[in-house]
């Protein structure tokens, strides 16, 4: 292969060329990002075949091959529609309405790109670092099943949920018309914002639980009372009570406003540091400011294209931990950077063997070391940590890091071969930004005009799309910045965002308004259908024939039989996500972590 230090690349992919095929909803992402990242290819794309094969050749690797399924042919399940069905995506979406609900996106579709992407350039990380060349095979089932790790194992925890799982939530609308999302973490901005519009004291009080764990359960049921508040001030009114509380409003935007200002803008960027890295790119050690690896046997055993590389992680609630868990999946060593006393959200209910099953989800495997990032000595720790690491990744807030001096170029100052990554809200792009948290982001990027068909109501999923996908972005992101750092011997800065997220996942509607088309999927679009006993959702291309059958007497069994006996492709909705353990289009896959707490299969295997 050729030297890192000699090689000639400005992105990671540079001289190295892509054959693709496979479903458009997969294949336009894996392509549309191998093209940003650098590679290139002569042939078209193949967007017949059912399963999607990517080979990645050049740039003196051995060819890379990622391969990505619907699911296992046995499981019935052969595109979005049946995928969102019976992993339980449209379940949680369908929370905030009462009744199970297809994502209008290309939500699993979307997120199987990125992973396969993923398995591409890790297989060229591990290849440049002495690796065996592997063939990488991932699946839209397992994506949805990730998707809604954290709320599956919420399902299987020892206890019940700290806030009820019942119908209602955001957005608000004003008297004039406009719908809206409200955002703060702060129970006082929250009481304040409603007292200014003179909502009634207890209907704020017991509005905050819902509110404040709407990002756990995926619903609000919040009191009508606050609802009603609302649609009796105009819009002018409600922005000024929220400049005087300290929360934020957004407006929904439509996918035709943030179609005029999309600046084609990558999801992520990537700046190779000006400092030099003496030497070959080395792999960090236990060495210097790292703490001790584990005993053996103690976590999860290394292995995978990473192993033998360093994550720090200085990640607060999804975005980031995902992204360091992905990397942690492929075989990196990661550690948790937290607070005195450890991250306040291990405690966040519900538990199994006394630890937040949701937090297990995203954090299991990481070792974890207490920092206050306060304190100058602390800070010294850290940096002293980042001299022999690889990564370090954060999503603190905006200016955060500069401000403590551990920002990208003050860690190449002790570390030149560093990759820095920052997984954000807004990257910095829009000036007129809200706060950069998942519903927010959704609202003002049009996520929620996009996630529902025509003719209903915009509204941002109270399921953490973004958040998810931007812990997929993210993880990506960091994997290129590792194969350039391999590739040029230099350190890289990553920047990944939820608005990234947001633009990945509406670009085909996005171009569909910019062509001045409805960019809304049609009325009913992905609406499942009731049976005796539950709802069966058929496949897309399956859908408007399947609505012409009368299913609602008959066992979904039964109802399942009659469509396929007249050739069509449905699938049972999975309404309960703790039946998914016992589901035999997942057979195995689902298995239970140390401290009893569900666990979905790896996204990839790597053969």
């Amino acid at each position: 292969m050729a030297s890192p230090a000699t090689t000639q690349t400005v992105r990671p992919l540079d001289t190295l060329r892509f054959d693709a095929s496979g479903p458009p909803q997969i294949t336009s992402v894996v392509t549309d990002h191998l093209r940003l990242l650098g590679a290139r290819t002569d042939r078209p794309v193949h967007v017949d075949a059912p399963a999607v094969g990517t080979t990645l050749v050049g740039g003196g690797f051995a060819p890379a091959h990622a391969a990505a399924t619907w699911a296992d042919p046995a499981s019935g399940l052969a595109d979005e529609a049946t995928v969102q069905a019976a992993t339980g995506i449209m379940a949680v979406h369908g929370r905030r309405d009462g009744t199970p609900r297809g994502l209008a996106v290309d939500y699993a579709a979307t997120a199987t790109a990125v992973l396969a992407v993923q398995g591409l350039l890790a297989n060229l990380v591990g290849q440049a670092r002495g690796a065996a060349p592997a063939h990488v095979t991932t699946g839209a089932d397992r994506a949805g099943l990730l998707a809604v790790s954290q709320y599956l194992a919420a399902a299987g925890a020892d206890e019940g949920e700290a806030a009820e799982i019942a119908a209602g939530g955001p957005p608000f609308a004003s008297a004039d018309g406009i719908v809206f999302e409200l955002e703060t973490l702060d129970p006082g901005a929250w009481a304040a914002f409603w007292k200014a519009l003179e909502a009634p004291a207890d209907a704020l009080r017991a509005g905050w639980r819902p509110f404040q764990f709407r990002y756990a359960t995926a619903c609000a049921p919040l009191p009508a009372a606050l609802h009603t508040t609302a649609r009796s001030h105009g819009w002018d009114r409600i922005r000024r009570a929220a400049a005087a509380s300290g929360a934020e409003v957004c407006a929904l935007r439509s996918l035709a406003d943030r179609a005029a200002e999309h600046d084609g803008a990558a999801p992520w960027s990537l700046t190779p540091s000006t400092a030099w890295a003496a030497g070959s790119v080395r792999a960090a050690g236990a060495a210097g400011g790292l703490p001790a690896p584990p005993a053996a046997g103690s976590l999860r055993e290394p292995a995978g294209p990473l192993a033998g590389l360093t994550v720090l992680e200085a990640g607060r609630r999804i975005q980031a931990p995902l992204a360091a868990h992905l990397l942690g999946l492929l075989g990196a060593d990661v550690i948790r950077i937290e607070p005195p006393g450890g991250d306040p959200l291990r405690g966040m209910p519900p538990a199994c063997s006394g630890i937040s099953a949701r937090w297990l989800a995203l954090n299991r495997g990481k070792r974890a070391v207490e920092i206050d990032i306060k304190a100058e000595a602390d800070r010294g720790r850290l940096r002293d940590m980042a001299a022999h690491a690889d990564v370090f990744l954060h999503n603190w807030a905006p200016g955060k890091a500069a401000a403590l001096g551990l920002d990208a170029d003050d860690l190449a100052s002790v570390n030149p071969a560093l990759v820095h990554a920052y997984t954000s809200g807004w990257a910095g792009r829009l000036d007129d930004a809200p706060m950069g948290t998942d519903f927010m982001v959704q609202a003002r990027t049009g996520v929620g005009e996009a996630a529902r068909p025509d003719g209903e109501p915009p509204a941002p999923s109270l399921m953490t799309l973004l958040d998810v996908l931007g812990g997929l972005l993210g993880a990506e992101a960091v994997l290129a910045g590792l194969l350039l750092r391999e590739r040029t011997g230099r350190g890289v800065r990553v920047d990944s965002s939820l608005l990234g997220a947001a633009d990945t996942l509406t670009g085909p509607a996005l171009r569909r308004a910019a062509r001045g088309q409805n960019p809304r999927r049609p009325a009913g679009f992905r609406y499942p259908l009731a049976t005796a006993d539950g709802w069966i959702a058929p496949a897309d291309a399956d859908a408007r024939a399947a609505a012409g059958h009368d299913l609602r007497g008959l066992p979904t069994a039964e109802a399942l039989s009659r469509l396929r006996r007249h050739g069509l492709t449905a699938t049972a909705v999975t309404t309960e996500l703790s039946d998914l353990h016992h589901d035999p289009r997942f057979a195995g896959s689902i298995s239970r972590d140390a401290h009893g707490a569900p666990a979905v299969p790896d996204p990839w295997s790597f053969a």
